[in-house]
């Protein structure tokens, strides 16, 4: 019976292990790190061919970024890619944006809607469901806890200001932050956007805990609602 072709079956050059070793990991292209990964192909395909077609399977979203946009069941349906080998590649994924993310965290300091974007973009522009952040800042605009407060349309309903002062209030936040993304890419604010952020806002006023912004991460690009002058 044939076995799946794995890196053994490709000529000793184009190994990626043998080019890990001789010049390191950043000598591998993005298909050869994949692979590293997926150690087997197909019967027909070697392990770097169902890299390569991971790696094209999206037009919109080009080499590596298809990671953050492909799903569980769209990379099982590609040759020679089962649950496990799925579920490991969406795992580095989201370590990769983990990583990025903790490197720059001891050091931030949200002083400003573009940096509050900026720290955040990459955790929100992917998600395909609206998520709500609460985002709990100390007196020196310090990251103390975040938490993902809701899933779904953003609704006065969902959002509860009570709730979510009572968060804030048990981990010692001064100040709050409100971040949600919009899965089309338009940050543009909706009438409930403005609605909801308002209701938080008069809330935190009594509390003594300001809402500092509320901001809408976009495809790669937000709108503050502080900054145009709703906040």
């Amino acid at each position: 019976m044939n076995q799946p072709r794995s890196m053994k079956d490709l000529p000793t050059c184009e190994r990626p292990y043998e080019k890990f070793l001789s010049h390191g990991a950043a000598s591998l292209s993005d298909a050869e790190l994949l692979a590293v990964i997926l150690r087997t192909g197909t019967k027909s395909l070697s392990v770097i061919d169902v890299a390569n077609e991971i790696l094209s399977h999206s037009l919109e979203f080009p080499g590596l970024l298809v990671l953050h946009h492909i799903s569980l069941k769209e990379l099982t349906n590609v040759s020679g890619i089962g649950t496990v080998k799925a579920i490991q590649i969406l795992c580095i994924a989201e370590l990769t944006k983990r990583m990025t993310k903790a490197k720059r965290k001891d050091g931030v300091r949200l002083l400003s809607p573009e940096t509050v974007a900026s720290y955040y973009m990459e955790d929100m522009r992917h998600l395909t469901t609206e998520q709500i952040l609460l985002v709990m800042i100390d007196s020196k605009s310090k990251i103390i806890k975040e938490d993902i407060i809701s899933t779904g349309t953003v609704n006065a309903s969902i959002l509860a200001p009570r709730e979510l002062f009572i968060k804030a209030l048990s981990f010692g936040a001064v100040n709050i932050i409100l971040l949600h993304n919009h899965p089309s890419g338009d940050p543009t604010p909706s009438t409930e956007d403005i609605k909801t952020t308002n209701r938080i806002k008069e809330a935190g006023s009594i509390i003594g805990i300001k809402l500092m912004d509320h901001i809408i991460i976009g495809d790669n690009k937000y709108i503050s609602l502080k900054e145009i002058g709703l906040l």
